[in-house]
C-alpha cells in the first residue's frame, strides 16, 4: 500500500484521517481473526454468510442514520436476513462437524461481521484525496492488533507459536495479498459512489466461500440450511437497494 502511495505521489492524510484509519484497522483485524476462528471450528458454508450479512447490514443502517431511512426493498432485506439467521440456525442432525447438533462459530461469525462492518464504516470515515495511504495505517493498524493477540495468547497458553508447514507459507501470502487487494478496491468503490451499496455488494464474497468449500473441503450442510444460506445470500443484494 505503502509503495502505491508513493507511486501516484499521494499526499499523506491527516491525524484525523489517520485515526479513523486506525480504528478501522482494530475493527478489522478483529473481525479477520474472528472469521479465521469461525472457519476453522464451524462450518464455512454457515459462517461466511452470517458474517458477510452482519457486515453488510452494519453500513446500511449506518448510512439510514446519516443519510435517511432505506427503502422499502431494503427493508424485506432485513426480514429476509432475519429468517436466514432463524434457517441456518436451525438443528442439522450428523451433517456438522464434531458431533454437534448446532452451528458452531456462529457467534464468532458475528463477531466477524461486527468487525467488517466497523471496518467498512471506519475507513469511509477516512475520507482523503489519498487512497492508499489510509490503508496502509489501517493494514499496519490490524498487523498490531493480530500480533499484540497471538502474543495474550502465546502467554496465556504459556507456549510458543505452533510449528509453521512450509506448503503453507505461499497459501498465506496469496491470501494477504487478496485480502489487501479487497480492501483498495473497496475503499475505491466507496469513494465512487454510496458506502452502503460498495459495502453490501463487497460482501457478496461467502458465494465463493460456499463454492470452495464444497469442492475443496466437501462441507455438507442440511436442507434447511441450506435455505438460510441461500436466504443470506439473496437479502445482501436486497439490502443495498
Amino acid at each position: 500500500m505503502i509503495i502505491l502511495a508513493l507511486v501516484r505521489a499521494e499526499q499523506v492524510p491527516s491525524l484525523h484521517v489517520l485515526v479513523w484509519a486506525g480504528a478501522a484497522g482494530v475493527a478489522g483485524g478483529v473481525g479477520l481473526m474472528a472469521l479465521y476462528q469461525a472457519l476453522a471450528v464451524g462450518v464455512m458454508g454457515i459462517a461466511a454468510p452470517i458474517s458477510a450479512l452482519v457486515a453488510g447490514a452494519m453500513p446500511v443502517v449506518f448510512a439510514a442514520l446519516s443519510q435517511g431511512l432505506p427503502t422499502a426493498v431494503q427493508l424485506s432485506g432485513f426480514g429476509l436476513a432475519l429468517a436466514a439467521v432463524w434457517f441456518v440456525s436451525r438443528p442439522s442432525g450428523t451433517v456438522l462437524p464434531h458431533g454437534g447438533e448446532h452451528p458452531r462459530g456462529l457467534g464468532l461469525a458475528t463477531v466477524a461481521g461486527i468487525g467488517f462492518g466497523g471496518f467498512y464504516i471506519f475507513i469511509s470515515q477516512a475520507r482523503a484525496a489519498s487512497v492508499f495511504w489510509p490503508l496502509a495505517a489501517s493494514q499496519f493498524v490490524t498487523l498490531l492488533t493480530v500480533l499484540v493477540v497471538a502474543c495474550g495468547a502465546a502467554l496465556a497458553r504459556r507456549s510458543g507459536a505452533a510449528g509453521l508447514a512450509i506448503q503453507a507459507v505461499p497459501l498465506m501470502l496469496l491470501a494477504g495479498l487478496l485480502d489487501a487487494g479487497g480492501n483498495a478496491f473497496f475503499l475505491l468503490a466507496e469513494h465512487a459512489g454510496r458506502l452502503d451499496v460498495a459495502a453490501v455488494l463487497a460482501s457478496l464474497y461467502p458465494a465463493s466461500t460456499v463454492v470452495l468449500a464444497r469442492l475443496m473441503l466437501n462441507e455438507r450442510v442440511s436442507a434447511t440450511q441450506a435455505v438460510g444460506i441461500v436466504a443470506a445470500l439473496a437479502s445482501i443484494p436486497l439490502i443495498a437497494g
